[in-house]
């Protein structure tokens, strides 16, 4: 019996982590595809940003209805839905529709990637491992999708090659994309098995169940703690997209060798720091929140580092060395950045709920910092715009590192008292 449940709950696992290697390949186009968009449809930095930023605060508010939706529905009927929806929408793209008109389908995305599939997706993963697992689930969830993302945009960026680089191969990538959200879609309803809420069998009683949980949790200011430091490593990694254009704009990057980059610095680099992240916050640090803390003085050095170098003209093979490795060191973050919720004792029957609000805030530089940073490199063009972004990335990484202190006090005191209370 034991070893049956085994092989369903990795069954489980690796459905989720290919379903999450696909799902945002659409939302986050910008990540690898960001001079096409530019050189193809005619999208400037604004544009590209108020994407992302709209699309971020559609997905700021979904997040809470996550809150609901991840404790009220099954997963086995979410995450299909989700990915189904998701490319649709990106067959949408493929009529190369007026700005307007894509705004509306960068609505759509979060709704599917963010409110219905992501925090359902947490949840499912928080559960599948126990209390000294976390580190790993979470660090080979990013791995696995690293994995992913790397062999399907390079897949996708093959075809555009192939195609000659034209609006056609590019119509023909996206369509490639949204197939695979909805191959996985199709998949995730045969193998994911149903939820099962332990007492509660009427609808009334699932309605009760899932607001009294979001009250726990939006009471709970440990996981506001958690949710700040998760706002902090987003909103540094959100300006990791910039290094690709300013590769192609100040070293002059050809399009397809820049989409390459942006495919490594966005997506390979999950393999690297999805394993080492686990591995270490949980062998090294035995703490998550810990180890965030620290890797933000890397993150610093290196982001120093590239200011220093943006005052003059370098080999493109340092820069690109340098803005990997910090790259690295924010996805080493982001691979364990939710599992701090354990060490702060978050109660596993409101991980729903906790998953969704730490993604709320977590995830909500999304909203606004993409036309921040765009608008830093429209009005202010050249290296001197770039330079701006880095400097900004800089002071927030110093800020994360402070954050990342107090809740690393937070567990601290909360773990001595939990000892206190044993040694009576």
């Amino acid at each position: 019996m034991a070893k049956k449940e085994n092989k369903k709950k990795w069954l489980s696992f690796i459905i989720l982590v290919l379903s999450a290697g696909v799902v945002y390949k659409l939302y986050f186009m910008s990540d690898a595809f960001y001079v096409q968009m530019q050189k193809i449809w005619g999208l400037t930095n604004t544009q590209i940003g108020i994407l992302n930023s709209v699309a971020g605060w559609i997905s700021t508010f979904g997040f809470l209805a996550a809150a609901y939706l991840s404790e009220r529905f099954s997963k086995k009927k979410l995450i299909p839905i989700a990915l189904i929806g998701n490319g649709a929408a990106g067959l949408l793209l493929t009529a190369n529709p007026s700005f307007p008109i894509k705004l509306a389908i960068w609505c759509i995305f979060p709704l599917c990637a963010d409110m219905m599939f992501w925090p359902t997706m947490l949840k499912a993963v928080r559960l599948l491992g126990n209390k000294d697992e976390q580190g790993r689930m979470f660090g080979i969830l990013e791995s696995g999708r690293g994995v992913v993302d790397t062999i399907v945009n390079f897949a996708a960026l093959g075809i555009f090659a192939a195609l000659g680089s034209s609006l056609l191969a590019f119509n023909v990538s996206i369509i490639f994309l949204s197939a695979l959200n909805i191959l996985f879609g199709v998949l995730c309803y045969f193998l994911l098995e149903d939820d099962e809420i332990a007492h509660v069998k009427s609808s009334g009683e699932k309605n009760k169940m899932a607001l009294s949980n979001m009250m726990k949790a939006m009471k709970n200011p440990a996981i506001w703690l958690v949710a700040l430091n998760v706002f902090a490593v987003y909103i540094v990694y959100c300006g990791i997209r910039y290094f690709a254009p300013y590769l192609s704009d100040i070293y002059g990057l050809p399009m397809v060798a820049a989409s390459a980059y942006a495919i490594i610095n966005s997506y390979v680099l999950k393999m690297v720091g999805g394993p080492i992240g686990g591995y270490v916050s949980d062998k090294v640090t035995h703490s998550a929140a810990k180890f965030i803390r620290n890797m933000f003085i890397l993150v610093a050095a290196g982001l120093l580092l590239l200011i220093a170098l943006s005052f003059g003209k370098h080999n493109v093979f340092v820069i690109i060395a340098i803005a990997l490795v910090v790259s690295a060191f924010i996805f080493c973050q982001r691979s364990v950045f939710f599992a701090p919720m354990d060490e702060i004792d978050v109660p596993r029957e409101i991980t729903g709920s906790a998953m969704s609000l730490g993604s709320f805030i977590g995830y909500l530089p999304g909203a606004f910092m993409g036309i921040v940073y765009g608008h830093q490199l429209d009005v202010h063009p050249g290296v001197s715009g770039y330079r701006n972004v880095f400097i900004m990335m800089l002071v927030l990484a110093a800020v994360g590192f402070v954050i990342s202190s107090v809740l690393v006090h937070v567990i601290h005191k909360k773990q001595a008292v939990k000892a206190a209370a044993s040694a009576e």
